[in-house]
């Protein structure tokens, strides 16, 4: 008896496999496929945010860069501390910016500002409020306090030569203060990945153009647009391409020339017209996958050229739901070179969630904390791959995995904010 031998192998490069994958397996061999974007260009640090460094960060100086008060109040040397209350000559007050000339001895203490350089002879600030005038120039300071109290240590927060921020790190408004901080006024951060996109299909038509009976607005490449915009890249709209030989050939071919990532969505998934497969298949190494998973099922990735390439679904839920689980994790690693790790949470079920076993399903839904800072997670009702609705009441995807035979009210699930999902 003859036995049916699946190829298991993880390779892009493989050929056209006729077994169902799961959701784990594909983004596998997807990130397997991925060479990052080693390419820089040099940027004010102004122009940063958002953008992915291209080298380690070293620090040139200590920050902060000298010994220097936490508090307003007064410096001077812990063995003035007293057991119970001590009487202290202010000899002079230092503000931020000023250095003291001189050296604090025993008996004395120096007015500080925060900021400003320990003196010579401190190392210990006790808070204005916690001292108390006896004269004009002394001031008397109870017990409870400890050595070294209130005082930020020269390179603190960063040591000279450290790295403070690594290559591959996608750059936070408090990076671009450090770098600031630092003395970087530029900075190499790597090329963003260059993605062209389009859908096909005949009854699809752009907005403003009229509509004919079983004709419908584009509404994927909005999505498409938006997605695209919080990843970071830089974006090549191709608009709708006719289910035409010749136009689909002319806009793969152009896509691949002048972009690192082309997305499709409708017409180039499993069982579509035979001309599109080949087309593809003529101009690259194409895999078409059937995704044990809901919405979404069909997807096509591989090649174009020197081009990676992702066919998505036409359903505007299933574009979606495969762009955040495959599209951007791929884009994560080729902009960063570090693998995409997923921001999920544990939330309680409010409600019945009707599933069968067999494949994951990503249910919309709606999460909030609870007063006892628990979370709980409703599904949405009704959650067809064509309701985009469900994208936008929801704020997040409920993870159910294949082995799930559906959710009680009060069991805990899985689930994956939104805001989490660039």
């Amino acid at each position: 008896m003859n036995q049916k031998v699946f190829n298991t192998l993880t390779s892009c490069a493989d050929p056209e496999s006729p077994e169902t994958l799961s959701v784990t397996e594909a983004r596998e061999r997807i990130l397997k496929c991925i060479s990052p974007i080693e390419a820089t260009e040099r940027l004010a640090i102004r122009d940063g945010l958002g953008r992915v460094l291209g080298e380690d960060i070293v620090s040139p100086m200590d920050v902060p860069g000298h010994t220097n008060s936490a508090m307003d109040g007064f410096a001077l040397s812990a063995a003035d501390l007293p057991e119970d209350y001590v009487n202290l000559k202010v000899i002079g007050t230092i503000y931020a910016g000023d250095s003291f000339q001189g050296v604090c001895r025993s008996g004395e203490c120096v007015r500080i500002m925060t900021g400003a350089p320990m003196p010579a002879g401190t190392d210990t600030v006790i808070m204005q409020e916690q001292t108390m005038a006896v004269e004009s120039d002394h001031i008397r300071i109870g017990n409870g306090h400890r050595a070294g109290q209130n005082v930020r240590q020269a390179g603190e927060d960063i040591a000279k030569g450290s790295v403070v921020l690594e290559a591959g790190r996608r750059l936070l408004p408090a990076d671009l203060g450090i770098l600031a901080s630092l003395g970087f006024g530029e900075i190499n951060v790597r090329q963003r990945p260059k993605v062209a996109f389009f859908s096909t299909g005949d009854e699809l038509r752009s907005v403003g153009e009229p509509l004919l009976p079983g004709e419908l607005y584009d509404s994927n490449r909005y999505t498409l647009y938006g997605m695209l915009i919080r990843a970071g890249v830089e974006i090549l709209d191709l608009g709708v391409i006719k289910d035409d030989p010749d136009a689909l050939r002319q806009a793969f071919t152009q896509a691949a020339s002048v972009s690192d990532v082309v997305l499709s969505s409708g017409g180039v998934s499993v069982g579509e017209a035979d001309y599109t497969k080949s087309i593809l298949q003529s101009l690259g190494k194409m895999q078409f996958w059937k995704i044990a998973m809901k919405p979404g099922r069909p997807l096509t990735f591989g090649h174009l050229h020197d081009a990676l390439f992702f066919g998505l679904p036409g359903n505007p839920v299933a574009v979606m739901v495969t762009f955040y689980q495959f599209v951007l994790p791929a884009l994560h690693v080729l902009s960063t070179g570090k693998r995409y790790e997923p921001f999920t949470l544990r939330a309680r079920s409010e409600n019945i969630i009707r599933k069968r076993s067999g494949r994951f399903e990503f249910v919309r839904g709606t999460m909030q904390q609870t007063p006892d800072g628990d979370y709980s997670v409703v599904s949405l009702g009704r959650q067809g791959s064509g309701i985009l609705t469900s994208m936008s009441h929801g704020n997040c995807f409920i993870l159910l995995e294949a082995s799930c035979d559906g959710v009680e009210p009060g069991e805990y699930v899985t689930i994956q904010p939104f805001i989490s999902l660039v």
